[in-house]
C-alpha cells in the first residue's frame, strides 16, 4: 500500500521540524560531514539496515567523508510520511556519529 502524499502545507512544516534537510523537487536531501571516511560508511550501513526494515531506501551519493541523502517515495512520487520518518532516524544517528 503506497503512502499518500504530502500537502505542500505539510512538507513546509515538516522542514522546519527538519532543518538540516532541504527540498529539491519531490524529494528532501541532506548532506552529513562524518569525522572520518570509515565513520561515514558506518552510518550509511546503520541508515542501509533502517531503510530495509522498513523497506524505503534512500539515495545515497557518497564522497569521501561527504554522505548525501535524498529522499522520496517514488512509488507515491513525491515526499510521504515514509520519508519524515527517515529523515528523523537519519538525523538521530547522523548526531550519534558526529
Amino acid at each position: 500500500m503506497t503512502s499518500p502524499l504530502l500537502s505542500e502545507t505539510e512538507i513546509t512544516e515538516i522542514l522546519t521540524e527538519l532543518p538540516d534537510w532541504t527540498r529539491r523537487g519531490e524529494a528532501i536531501t541532506r548532506t552529513v560531514e562524518a569525522p572520518t571516511f570509515l565513520s561515514g560508511i558506518e552510518l550509511v550501513r546503520r541508515v542501509g539496515d533502517i531503510a530495509e526494515a522498513n523497506d524505503h531506501h534512500p539515495d545515497i551519493d557518497i564522497r569521501w567523508r561527504r554522505l548525501t541523502f535524498t529522499l522520496s517515495t517514488h512509488s507515491a512520487g513525491g515526499l510521504t510520511s515514509k520519508d519524515v520518518r527517515l529523515a528523523r532516524e537519519i538525523d538521530r544517528l547522523a548526531s550519534a556519529t558526529a
